[in-house]
């Protein structure tokens, strides 16, 4: 799981610059930076999960809280994004796709996360 963090962080910093560099340069905003932020603890709470063996449960839980985060706060460019599809005029497109993007990449890592504190509670057990 530590390497799926530093993955989900990568991306996250990756869409963050994408969304910020391919502004316009008037319409270029900190806010477009927001996934980035997102993704630099992912990448630091992976790297201490990996060399850390004993801070491991607390940095993927610290991780998995930060998804939640997340995916809370972009549910509203998901809903952007749908009327965007349906045809309806939408304030700032480019924001609403990449808060969409960003909805996926931390509701899929918080799916993988479940899942393996699933396996790992079995695997205890057994």
């Amino acid at each position: 799981m530590p390497r799926i963090t530093v993955l989900t962080g990568i991306c996250l910093v990756v869409l963050g610059l994408i969304a910020y560099l391919f502004l316009q340069s008037d319409q270029r905003s900190v806010t477009a930076l927001i996934p980035a932020f997102f993704g630099i603890p992912f990448v630091v709470l992976g790297g201490v999960a990996g060399r850390h063996a004993g801070f491991r449960r607390h940095a993927m839980h610290i991780a998995m809280l930060i998804a939640v985060l997340g995916i809370l706060g972009t549910v509203r460019g998901v809903t952007g994004t749908i009327d965007l599809v349906r045809g309806a005029e939408v304030a700032r497109p480019t924001a609403v796709v990449v808060q969409t993007i960003m909805f996926a990449i931390c509701a899929i890592y918080l799916g993988a996360g479940v899942r393996s504190f699933a396996q790992a509670r079995m695997t205890k057990k057994a």
